[in-house]
């Protein structure tokens, strides 16, 4: 069920309709949106009787959602979400492009530096990097751990990019949280409830990855977890899907983001690095993606790929991604976008600095 408050609503009668929801023991979700205020209600395994609730001040309707996504929909938030992070202009959604990039795992300090500094100059306000690696053999680099995460806190400090790394079970989300400014949640792991359910009670935006095969619905419902438990800053991230194709590593359907545009109001980004696996086919994919509407991208950078521990065979040389995101500044005015101007030439910090 949906309660739509009436434009000129007061924020005593929006409170007064969720306590009435929670004393009928549902749960409410207050969404403020351009116009208008929506009350999610959840919890609710029938029709939620409307007469209780359509008769209080301030309600305009009361409306019956039949899909089994909710708060994600476009029913209960016409307008798209904005995430805004605090001390920057960075955001995920609205006008500006989220260009999000840097290795697919922190290696060492002076790696993660020499490819901070030049993603930065680039324009990235985002820097993504593995601390931990659910990888598929186990005998396979499985990151730093914490000692990745400060890294990355490091070039936060120096930089001013915001941080989005992966959290793999509950233990590390812990640490992210404290870490990072994005919780990433892998493509193995988008059905991993019990870790979207925490990742729903924290107070950190979380940027949920498309499972290997899962359908639209099944992504959308992954984002419903974690909103259901009170974080409503959620993006989703196009990453590829699995299918006979032998050419990429993975199918990346470009298809979903218009899909998911028109049935919901949060972002969508697309990686085409993990939606390929191959390098010379990353910066085509990017230029698609922004053409097709989607919100951001998320790039995998290597100063040295070749000797990368992780994806390098998917990962861009720094100039690769200059001219990528030469690329995308020509490509984003068309389709109504902006994307920040480039950084600062920036020397990296010195190798000596402590971690402690």
């Amino acid at each position: 069920m949906l309660v739509v408050m009436q434009a000129p609503a007061t924020e005593e009668q929006v409170s007064a309709v969720c306590q009435k929801i929670e004393s009928l023991g549902y749960r409410a979700h207050s969404i403020p949106g351009a116009e208008r205020t929506a009350i999610g209600i959840t919890g609710n395994k029938g029709e939620v009787e409307p007469g209780t609730l359509e008769e209080m001040a301030g309600v305009q309707e009361v409306i019956r959602v039949t899909k089994p996504y909710k708060l994600v929909s476009r029913d209960i938030k016409e307008d798209n979400t904005v995430i805004r992070f605090a001390g920057t202009d960075a955001t995920i959604g609205g006008p500006a492009l989220a260009i999000i990039a840097g290795p697919c795992a922190i290696e060492n300090r002076d790696q993660a530096f020499a490819v901070a500094e030049r993603v930065h100059r680039a324009g990235a306000q985002f820097f993504r990097g593995g601390a931990y690696k659910p990888r598929t053999s186990p005998y396979s680099f499985q990151g730093l751990g914490e000692e990745g995460l400060r890294i990355m806190a490091e070039i936060r400090q120096q930089f001013g990019m915001r941080i989005v790394t992966e959290a793999i079970d509950n233990e590390s989300l812990e640490l992210v949280e404290e870490y990072a400014d994005v919780i990433q949640i892998g493509a193995r792991n988008m059905q991993n409830f019990s870790l979207l359910k925490r990742a729903g009670r924290s107070r950190k935006p979380v940027l949920i990855k498309r499972g290997m095969s899962a359908t639209l619905e099944e992504f959308l419902m992954a984002a419903e977890y974690v909103m259901s438990e009170g974080n409503y800053n959620v993006v989703l991230c196009e990453r590829g899907v699995r299918t006979f194709a032998d050419h990429t590593r993975n199918t990346l359907d470009l298809s979903v983001v218009p899909a998911v545009q028109r049935l919901s109001h949060l972002p969508i980004v697309v990686d085409p690095s993990h939606g390929t696996g191959k390098r010379n086919k990353v910066t085509p994919l990017s230029r698609a993606a922004v053409a097709v509407g989607a919100d951001g991208l998320i790039v995998e950078v290597h100063h040295q790929p070749d000797k990368a521990l992780s994806d390098g065979m998917q990962s861009l040389y720094p100039d690769q991604f200059d001219e990528l995101m030469a690329q995308v500044r020509q490509i984003a005015p068309v389709v109504g976008r902006t994307v920040a101007s480039t950084g600062p030439q920036m020397s990296p910090a010195p190798s000596t600095l402590s971690l402690t």
